[in-house]
């Protein structure tokens, strides 16, 4: 009768319509339960991150490209467009500053020079009183350009400082002479970088 029960204990005992149900079976263990099955989960959360993490970061280092190539464009454009003003501007000094009373009509044109026309016409009223000065005084001048520099531009317009070299000779003192010239020039870049303004100019000339 032991035998009998020993083995019933360790044979699988049939069930209704003598389905066999074995050991360890049926017992309500479900896959999310088995081990190993969290640190799957977990490995797909960081991965998830992970890749929203590169996300963000990508969208970040392209904004900040963007933003850094625009600055760099704008600084770039800003320097060309004070290196152009200087260049202009200087070329205007030197020909203000370079005279010959023989030859005073030439002077004038290179004052009128890309100038607008009201300031073209301010000249035109001057010359006459100019010539009176320079002509009994065999007034000379030559100009060598020394620096230029923007001092200020606002909506376009340019103020600069341009310093030039005269030499000058006249009647009085045939052996020369030779000062530093500051002309203050305004160029606007709306009227297709003419000079709007200028001074200096009698600094480089005698006066009454």
């Amino acid at each position: 009768m032991a035998d009998q029960t020993e083995e019933s204990a360790g044979t699988p005992s049939e069930g209704e319509g003598g389905r066999t149900v074995s050991p360890g079976k049926g017992t309500g263990e479900r896959p999310a339960d088995r081990p190993g099955t969290v640190s799957i989960h977990v490995s797909s959360l960081v991965r998830g991150v992970l890749i929203a993490v590169l996300a963000v970061a990508a969208i970040v280092f392209a904004v900040l490209y963007f933003t850094a190539r625009g600055e760099l464009s704008d600084r770039d454009e800003r320097a060309a467009d004070d290196h152009r003003a200087e260049q202009l501007a200087t070329e205007y000094a030197v020909g203000a500053a370079t005279v010959n009373f023989q030859d005073l009509d030439a002077w004038i044109a290179a004052l009128k020079t890309n100038t607008t026309p009201q300031l073209a016409g301010k000249f035109d009223e001057t010359a006459p009183k100019l010539e009176q000065i320079l002509v009994p005084l065999q007034w000379t001048s030559t100009a060598t350009p020394i620096t230029a520099k923007v001092m200020s531009e606002q909506d376009g317009v340019y103020k600069l400082n341009v310093f030039v070299n005269v030499t000058s000779t006249n009647a009085q003192n045939p052996d020369g002479t030779q000062t530093t010239v500051t002309y203050t020039v305004t160029l606007d870049e709306n009227e297709g970088w003419q000079v709007t303004d200028v001074g200096g100019v009698d600094g480089a000339l005698p006066t009454n």
